[in-house]
């Protein structure tokens, strides 16, 4: 094989490789003539956790601060959370508690005590999940961050920021047809449209490959040790979405796309506007630990 046969071998594959995840991400291929662009942070730190699923409280708050720095272009910690919120806001963090792989409780705490760094009142603050609709300060909140662990999800293709949102809705199936593809739409609900400042997907040991509703399995798992930061959710799980795909061609040895395929992620963008989805249009600020990034 000639070395230009080599290289239009390997951008042929490349190309088939992009257009798969398009496909998943229900991006239109062909696509990226629109303005819009994101930003989003991708951070790694080799000891955030170890062998054991242990998860060093200390590395995660030092990874959310030099996120949040680089994200709003800040040179202290608190500042970059001046930026989204006030002293007099009531603040909901919408957590994950999914068994096998909840948010963990060391980013919680860290998330909640730059927000108590801005000035909030610890009455005016509360994380949770499930009873968010029955929770009074969510009921009040006029400002909510985001965050979960990154995984994939029997009826959603992956379970990540967008799909967060489902314990607004008193009926989560009515969102269930069709892969999910209409996740979106809950971020026009009352309850938290235009008020989400921030979205965090956590990929310390992500799961990547899954069978029935509620599989989980540790060799699924893998040490990626990162966390995903930014304003824009659709922007934020579309390289989360990317980093599974290339975590499952890797660990498969072929391009095994995800079933149920990940659209409302693209859906997001094209069909509700919430956010941009095409891998073209944003910034990745990568920062620490580079060995096995993937992206």
């Amino acid at each position: 094989m000639t070395g230009k046969q080599a290289i239009s071998r390997r951008e042929f594959l490349e190309k088939t490789a992009e257009a798969s995840f398009a496909i998943a991400a229900g991006l239109p291929l062909g696509g990226g003539r629109q303005k819009k662009r994101s930003t989003v942070v991708l951070i790694r730190h080799p000891d955030v956790v170890d062998e054991k699923r242990r998860i060093n409280g200390k590395i995660v708050q030092q990874m959310l601060d030099e996120a949040m720095m680089a994200l709003f272009q800040c040179e202290d910690p608190v500042s970059p959370w001046k930026k989204i919120l006030k002293p007099d806001d009531v603040v909901g963090v919408k957590s994950n508690v999914w068994g096998p792989l909840p948010t963990p409780k060391e980013l919680e705490e860290a998330i909640v005590r730059r927000v108590r760094d801005v000035g909030v009142k610890g009455s005016n603050i509360s994380v949770d999940d499930r009873g968010v609709l029955r929770n009074p300060v969510f009921r009040r909140a006029t400002a909510l961050i985001n965050t979960r662990p990154m995984r994939t999800h029997h009826w959603a293709g992956v379970g990540s920021c967008v799909k967060n949102y489902i314990m607004f809705t008193k009926n989560p199936p009515d969102y269930h047809p069709d892969s999910c593809a209409n996740l979106a739409a809950l971020w026009n609900l009352p309850i938290v449209k235009g008020k989400t400042r921030l979205n965090i997907l956590v990929m310390f040991t992500p799961l990547f490959h899954g069978i029935g509703p509620h599989h989980f399995d540790l060799k699924y798992t893998w040490r990626y040790c990162g966390m995903i930061l930014g304003t824009d959710p659709v922007a934020v799980d579309a390289v989360g979405l990317r980093i599974i795909q290339l975590r499952r061609r890797e660990y498969f040895k072929k391009e095994k796309p995800l079933w149920p395929p990940a659209k409302h992620i693209g859906l997001a963008e094209t069909r509700f506007g919430l956010g941009v989805a095409d891998l073209r249009r944003i910034e990745i600020i990568k920062l620490g630990w580079k060995e096995g990034m993937l992206i």
